[in-house]
């Protein structure tokens, strides 16, 4: 054999190889991400949950994790739970006494979870009351919902702690997309185990535009994204988008995923959940 045609048969033995690692980088994720949703109550959370499902399928393969998402809560046991390094609840929280268990045990043996808008909420009485206090009070830390601004508005959002792995990208303030944003009873500044990461920055006041008075906000102290350093874990108050309700075309008027800040943000912290 000719040097010059051994040298191309290498070449091409290399590249045979190089094509079958790149192959199996694809089938071995860094990180396995399962996110669980209800998708029954309220427009504008039904909306949220198609759109996260819609982004975080399509960014996931740009960043090395898989992603699966289900309305099957079930699942929630530790058998499924095993297989995965991120837990996402995209609006609700499961309801019944096992499915809490298996994910109190899959937190405290050190998984990862990222929770939206709706999944933190509870109130007595409501469809959703505050009946598990280790999740609202000890692992949230903001126990029952208090009230919320409406309509839907963009927020200025000052970072609180730009070292964070999840908010080092981040510039000092942004803009964020249209939410319904929620106050909660407990004061998280009080918790020592709760770092806040992300409030609501008082240049976005007068909040929201109601008719009712009090939903709007003209001062005062508003986290929306903090972690609980007992755990591997995040909160973050986005997830409701804008909907027409009162002309009864239910026809979405915001997203919460067209905000490369925002996005940056919550990408950021689903790579710092997962990569340990």
């Amino acid at each position: 054999m000719k040097p010059q045609t051994s040298n191309r048969a290498l070449l091409l033995i290399l590249l045979f190889f190089l094509s079958i690692a790149g192959r199996a980088g694809q089938n071995h994720p860094d990180f396995k991400v399962i996110a669980f949703y209800s998708g029954k109550s309220d427009q504008a959370h039904i909306s949220f949950v198609h759109e996260a499902n819609q982004w975080f399928s399509k960014i996931s393969s740009k960043k090395h994790f898989s992603y699966q998402a289900t309305d099957d809560w079930n699942k929630l046991n530790s058998e499924f739970l095993s297989g995965f390094q991120v837990v996402i609840f995209l609006d609700t929280r499961p309801d019944q006494p096992n499915q809490r268990k298996a994910f109190q045990e899959y937190m405290e043996k050190g998984g990862a979870f990222m929770g939206f808008h709706f999944s933190a909420f509870a109130l007595t009485p409501s469809d959703f009351p505050q009946d598990w206090n280790w999740y609202h009070n000890q692992f949230l830390g903001s126990g029952e919902y208090g009230s919320n601004t409406w309509r839907p508005t963009s927020a200025i959002l000052k970072v609180e702690d730009r070292k964070h792995p999840a908010m080092r990208h981040l510039p000092e303030k942004f803009k964020a997309q249209p939410n319904e944003w929620y106050r909660w009873k407990n004061d998280l500044r009080t918790n020592p185990d709760i770092k806040i990461l992300v409030s609501i920055d008082s240049t976005s006041y007068p909040l929201g535009t109601g008719p009712k008075l009090y939903e709007i906000w003209h001062s005062g102290y508003y986290p929306v994204v903090w972690t609980n350093t007992k755990y591997r874990m995040i909160y973050l108050n986005m997830g409701h988008n804008d909907i027409d309700y009162e002309h009864n075309t239910n026809k979405e008027l915001s997203f919460s995923f067209q905000n490369k800040i925002q996005n940056k943000m919550i990408l950021d912290a689903l790579v710092w959940l997962g990569r340990k």
